[in-house]
């Protein structure tokens, strides 16, 4: 095993012990309770039958069989999510096939992040993870359950699902995902309509196009975002049958392995004669959480992930920090370049080898932890192998992928990776710390140093940027839009400017306390800056024309002012008006509470602590 990955590995345990112990503890009391239909009041159990066939009735209160919760993310507004409809009833038959009865427990919120960028409500969406979680929670306290499914894919609402079901850390649970739509048009093409969109070279019917040509039917999109990378570290952590990230909505694998993961949860549910039950709790262990930030690092993921995985750990006691990934980043390789940090798309990825691939070779260098628990066994290996076709009697034909990759521009071996170190960045200095993607940045970026420009809102920045103000090297820092100030919106509009400017042959980059789209690409983004403005945080200090460097290559994130004078200045506040526009109108008034108690973002913006 790598010597680095071992010792943070060891430095989380003994960080977590209490707090590890303590949720253990809680685990094993509720383990040892009587079955839900056994331990119930007659008239709860009435309650919880009612509405169920007279068969289903029988089985659970008769026969005793094993019982399925489901929790669904299901609505039609996010494309990923709409084949799960018909779920349901897939589940109820197959579980019904193998001796089981199941009931969706509940069904959580899920908002597309597509739809609102840029809007009112995507000053919901980093609160909608924990309003997920709570669903979650509420859906599993019928508490009659041996075992549950849960349906989500998407950006915030598989870091929900999985902190909600953590909290009910003595259930056993798969996760069921349901496959990214079909390429459409290339993102490099996508974007460069963007591109010129933000030049006014183009107009919004041409965007429309372009963009109704990229986002087209049902399914994830297919771009490696937040949506694909939870996906890759479910994988990663052996949350889902194996292999069943990638697969098509409408495949006939597809459907095959959703049987596959209603028997899967039946085979951890301690339900099964000679099949011990794997509660969800003990899954997620501290190796199995560096295993995800592992698979993140190597394949250039998500960097909300720095956020939402801080968050998840916490759920199982488990308590990890930016220094952890910085640490893990030094020598975890770079072994995908998927949009957008490279041309490639979530099919060419899967069809090069996909997960599989990239789970064996870090496996093989000793870059993650195998033998771990998992819905699938107690190896992590059994992810290396992939889906290939439905057997004659239904059932998923799984074979070994070849030695080489199978298209060396998407994804490589250990051995000759993209890049040696990982897709992700700390920084650290007198501005405070942040996070910065690099591996879609040219590496003559990866430095840039330059006067800066501040703004408390991205439509000022856009502003300056139409009226030519910003045609120079400039570092642009957008504050105020931590998750105190106003729930830390993902800032994606922010990116064809900038990309543009950057085009130009300008020195940029963005600072920001908030977040940027899952999709954050070849501009260098120092973001999630902690602590933010809105709390005192060192760029509430900054100046128009202050020299700002940022330096992926030493770490550091420094306001260049003397540091005498540095100290003595005021800190800026946000304008009342500004922020009262933040507070109301289009729900944001409900969110008033998450907003005063929120956790800072490397504390995983967590709500409920």
């Amino acid at each position: 095993m790598n010597a680095t990955l071992n010792a943070v590995t060891q430095r989380i345990q003994e960080r977590s012990s209490k707090l590890r112990g303590d949720y253990l503890s809680r685990i094993a009391q509720l383990q040892g309770r009587q079955r839900g239909f056994e331990r119930m009041g007659c008239a709860n159990v009435a309650h919880a039958v009612a509405a169920l066939p007279a068969n289903d009735k029988l089985r659970i209160v008769a026969e005793k069989a094993p019982h399925l919760g489901v929790v669904t993310a299901y609505n039609d507004m996010l494309s990923a999510h709409q084949p799960y409809e018909s779920y349901p009833a897939l589940i109820r038959a197959e579980a019904h096939r193998l001796g089981a009865t199941v009931q969706v427990a509940g069904g959580v919120p899920a908002m597309c992040d597509g739809v609102t960028q840029g809007l009112p409500g995507m000053e919901l969406s980093l609160f909608s993870r924990d309003t997920i979680a709570m669903s979650t929670a509420v859906a599993l306290t019928h508490d009659v359950f041996d075992a549950a499914l849960l349906l989500g894919i998407c950006d915030k609402i598989v870091p929900g699902l999985l902190i909600g079901a953590l909290h009910f850390g003595h259930l056993p649970c798969v996760f069921v995902p349901a496959g990214p739509m079909s390429s459409g048009i290339s993102n490099s093409e996508k974007a460069k309509v963007r591109e010129l969109y933000a030049q006014g070279k183009v107009g919004r019917d041409e965007l429309l196009k372009s963009e109704s040509a990229a986002y087209h039917g049902a399914g994830t999109c297919t771009f490696y975002g937040t949506a694909n990378s939870n996906q890759m570290l479910l994988e990663a952590m052996g949350l889902h049958v194996p292999g069943s990230a990638f697969v098509h909505p409408h495949d006939d694998l597809r459907t095959a392995l959703t049987r596959e993961a209603v028997g899967a949860a039946l085979q951890i549910s301690g339900r099964v004669p000679g099949q011990a039950a794997k509660p969800i709790g003990h899954v997620v262990d501290e190796r199995c959480i560096v295993n995800a930030m592992v698979a993140l690092l190597a394949t250039g993921g998500s960097t909300n992930h720095l956020i939402h995985w801080v968050a998840v750990a916490r759920s199982a006691g488990i308590l990890i920090n930016w220094t952890d990934f910085s640490d893990l980043s030094a020598v975890v390789p770079l072994l995908a370049r998927v949009y957008p940090n490279g041309s490639a798309d979530v099919n060419q990825f899967q069809a090069a080898g996909g997960p599989g691939f990239v789970i064996r070779e870090l496996l093989d260098a000793g870059l993650m932890h195998e033998d771990v628990l998992s819905v699938a066994g107690t190896s992590l290996r059994p992810y290396t192998f992939v889906p290939q076709r439905v057997g004659q009697g239904g059932e998923v034909v799984r074979e070994a992928l070849p030695a080489a990759s199978g298209d060396e521009s998407v994804v490589r071996g250990a051995a000759a990776p993209f890049s040696a170190t990982g897709g992700l960045k700390l920084l650290d200095g007198n501005l405070g710390r942040a996070v910065i993607k690099v591996s879609a940045v040219p590496e003559d970026r990866h430095t840039v140093e330059a006067p800066c420009r501040v703004f408390t809102t991205q439509e000022a920045m856009l502003a300056a940027f139409k009226a030519g103000e910003l045609e120079r090297d400039v570092i642009v820092v957008v504050r105020f839009q931590g998750p105190h100030a106003n729930g830390m919106p993902e800032l994606h509009k922010l990116t064809p400017p900038l990309a543009v400017l950057q085009g130009k042959g300008f020195k940029v980059a963005l600072v920001t306390d908030g977040r940027m789209s899952g999709a954050s690409g070849k501009v260098p983004a120092a973001i999630h800056v902690s602590p933010e403005a809105l709390a005192g945080g060192p760029l509430a200090r900054l100046r128009d024309g202050d020299v700002v460097r940022v330096c992926a290559n030493t770490g550091s994130l420094v306001a260049l002012v003397d540091a005498a004078e540095w100290a003595a200045r005021s800190v800026a506040t946000l304008d009342p008006a500004e922020a009262d526009v933040n507070a109301h109108g289009l729900g944001r008034d409900l969110f008033a509470g998450l907003r005063r108690n929120v956790l800072s973002a490397e504390e995983g913006a967590c709500t409920w602590l």
